[in-house]
């Protein structure tokens, strides 16, 4: 299992421990202000990240260790994620039983009249809209932004199998960690900030999924539709022969590429148990 499980698990995934959703954000004023504060200074965040992930362009490669050190360190403390596929979503939404819907900061939602898409999930054991009126108090979002959703569990499902069908991951974040209260649905065109941070500058915000995808070349037909969907790009369109090559070391083990399996050539198993990606996190 990954740091976190072994920290914060008690034996299971870290995020599939009901204790790291059971904090009452009414009391709980020191991880409310982060929530807030979050939320509301975001888009100055993002342009410092921005301004680093840049610079850090022309450090060469040995010393960037050095300069991505704390802000990893920071991550880790604060506000860190991970993949989460679909089907281990459903038991988060049974402890994390409030459930809304709010458009993405990422994609610019705290810009006054944008057009933000709604799709990240806030949820919560007790209830979260004056946290939620507190952090958005100034927002203002476009058509594209549904404003604030409240969500039955089979509602977020649903909403979570058609972000799949995009070629969104869902990912699982922390707030003050182990606090789990956000599940996000990004790629990389996006505007996923912590996508572009790992994968475009190095910065290990987010770790690989405790699965990774298993490719049966006997089942699989060769229409390929799997790769347009990978968030990662660890699916590729094998030479020569109607087929796909699979990079494992790539994979994030989201699972959203066997949205488009039709025959089931695609499926997750457990990163520790593959040998080759064991230690691939």
């Amino acid at each position: 299992m990954c740091e976190f499980c072994v920290q914060h698990g008690e034996g299971k995934r870290w995020y599939a421990n009901a204790r790291n959703y059971a904090m009452d954000l009414e009391s709980d004023l020191a991880r409310r202000g982060f929530i807030v504060d979050f939320i509301r200074n975001f888009e100055k965040g993002r342009r410092s990240a921005n301004a680093g992930l840049a610079a850090l362009r022309f450090v060469p490669r040995p010393a960037r260790k050095y300069f991505t050190r704390r802000p990893e360190a920071s991550a880790r403390k604060h506000h860190f994620g991970q993949p989460v596929p679909i089907e281990e979503c459903a038991p988060i939404f049974d402890v994390a039983t409030n459930i809304t819907r709010l458009p993405c900061v990422c994609r610019g939602a705290m810009k006054p009249g944008s057009d933000a898409e709604s799709c990240c999930i806030v949820m919560t054991v007790n209830k979260h809209d004056s946290l939620l009126s507190e952090g958005f108090r100034d927002y203002s979002g476009g058509p594209a932004s549904r404003g604030f959703e409240r969500l039955t569990k089979e509602q977020a499902i649903a909403y979570l199998r058609s972000a799949e069908e995009r070629g969104l991951c869902h990912t699982a974040w922390t707030f003050i960690t182990p606090f789990i209260a956000g599940l996000c649905n990004c790629d990389l065109p996006s505007g996923c900030m912590a996508m572009k941070a790992v994968l475009k500058g190095g910065v290990r915000i987010m770790w690989k999924g405790e699965d990774v995808i298993r490719h049966d070349r006997e089942l699989c037909t060769g229409c390929r539709r799997c790769i347009k969907l990978c968030p990662f790009g660890a699916i590729s369109a094998a030479p020569r022969q109607n087929g796909v090559i699979v990079d494992r070391k790539k994979c994030w083990g989201c699972g959203v590429c066997r949205t488009a399996c039709a025959p089931g050539a695609l499926s997750l198993e457990p990163r520790l148990a593959t040998p080759d990606v064991a230690a691939a996190w």
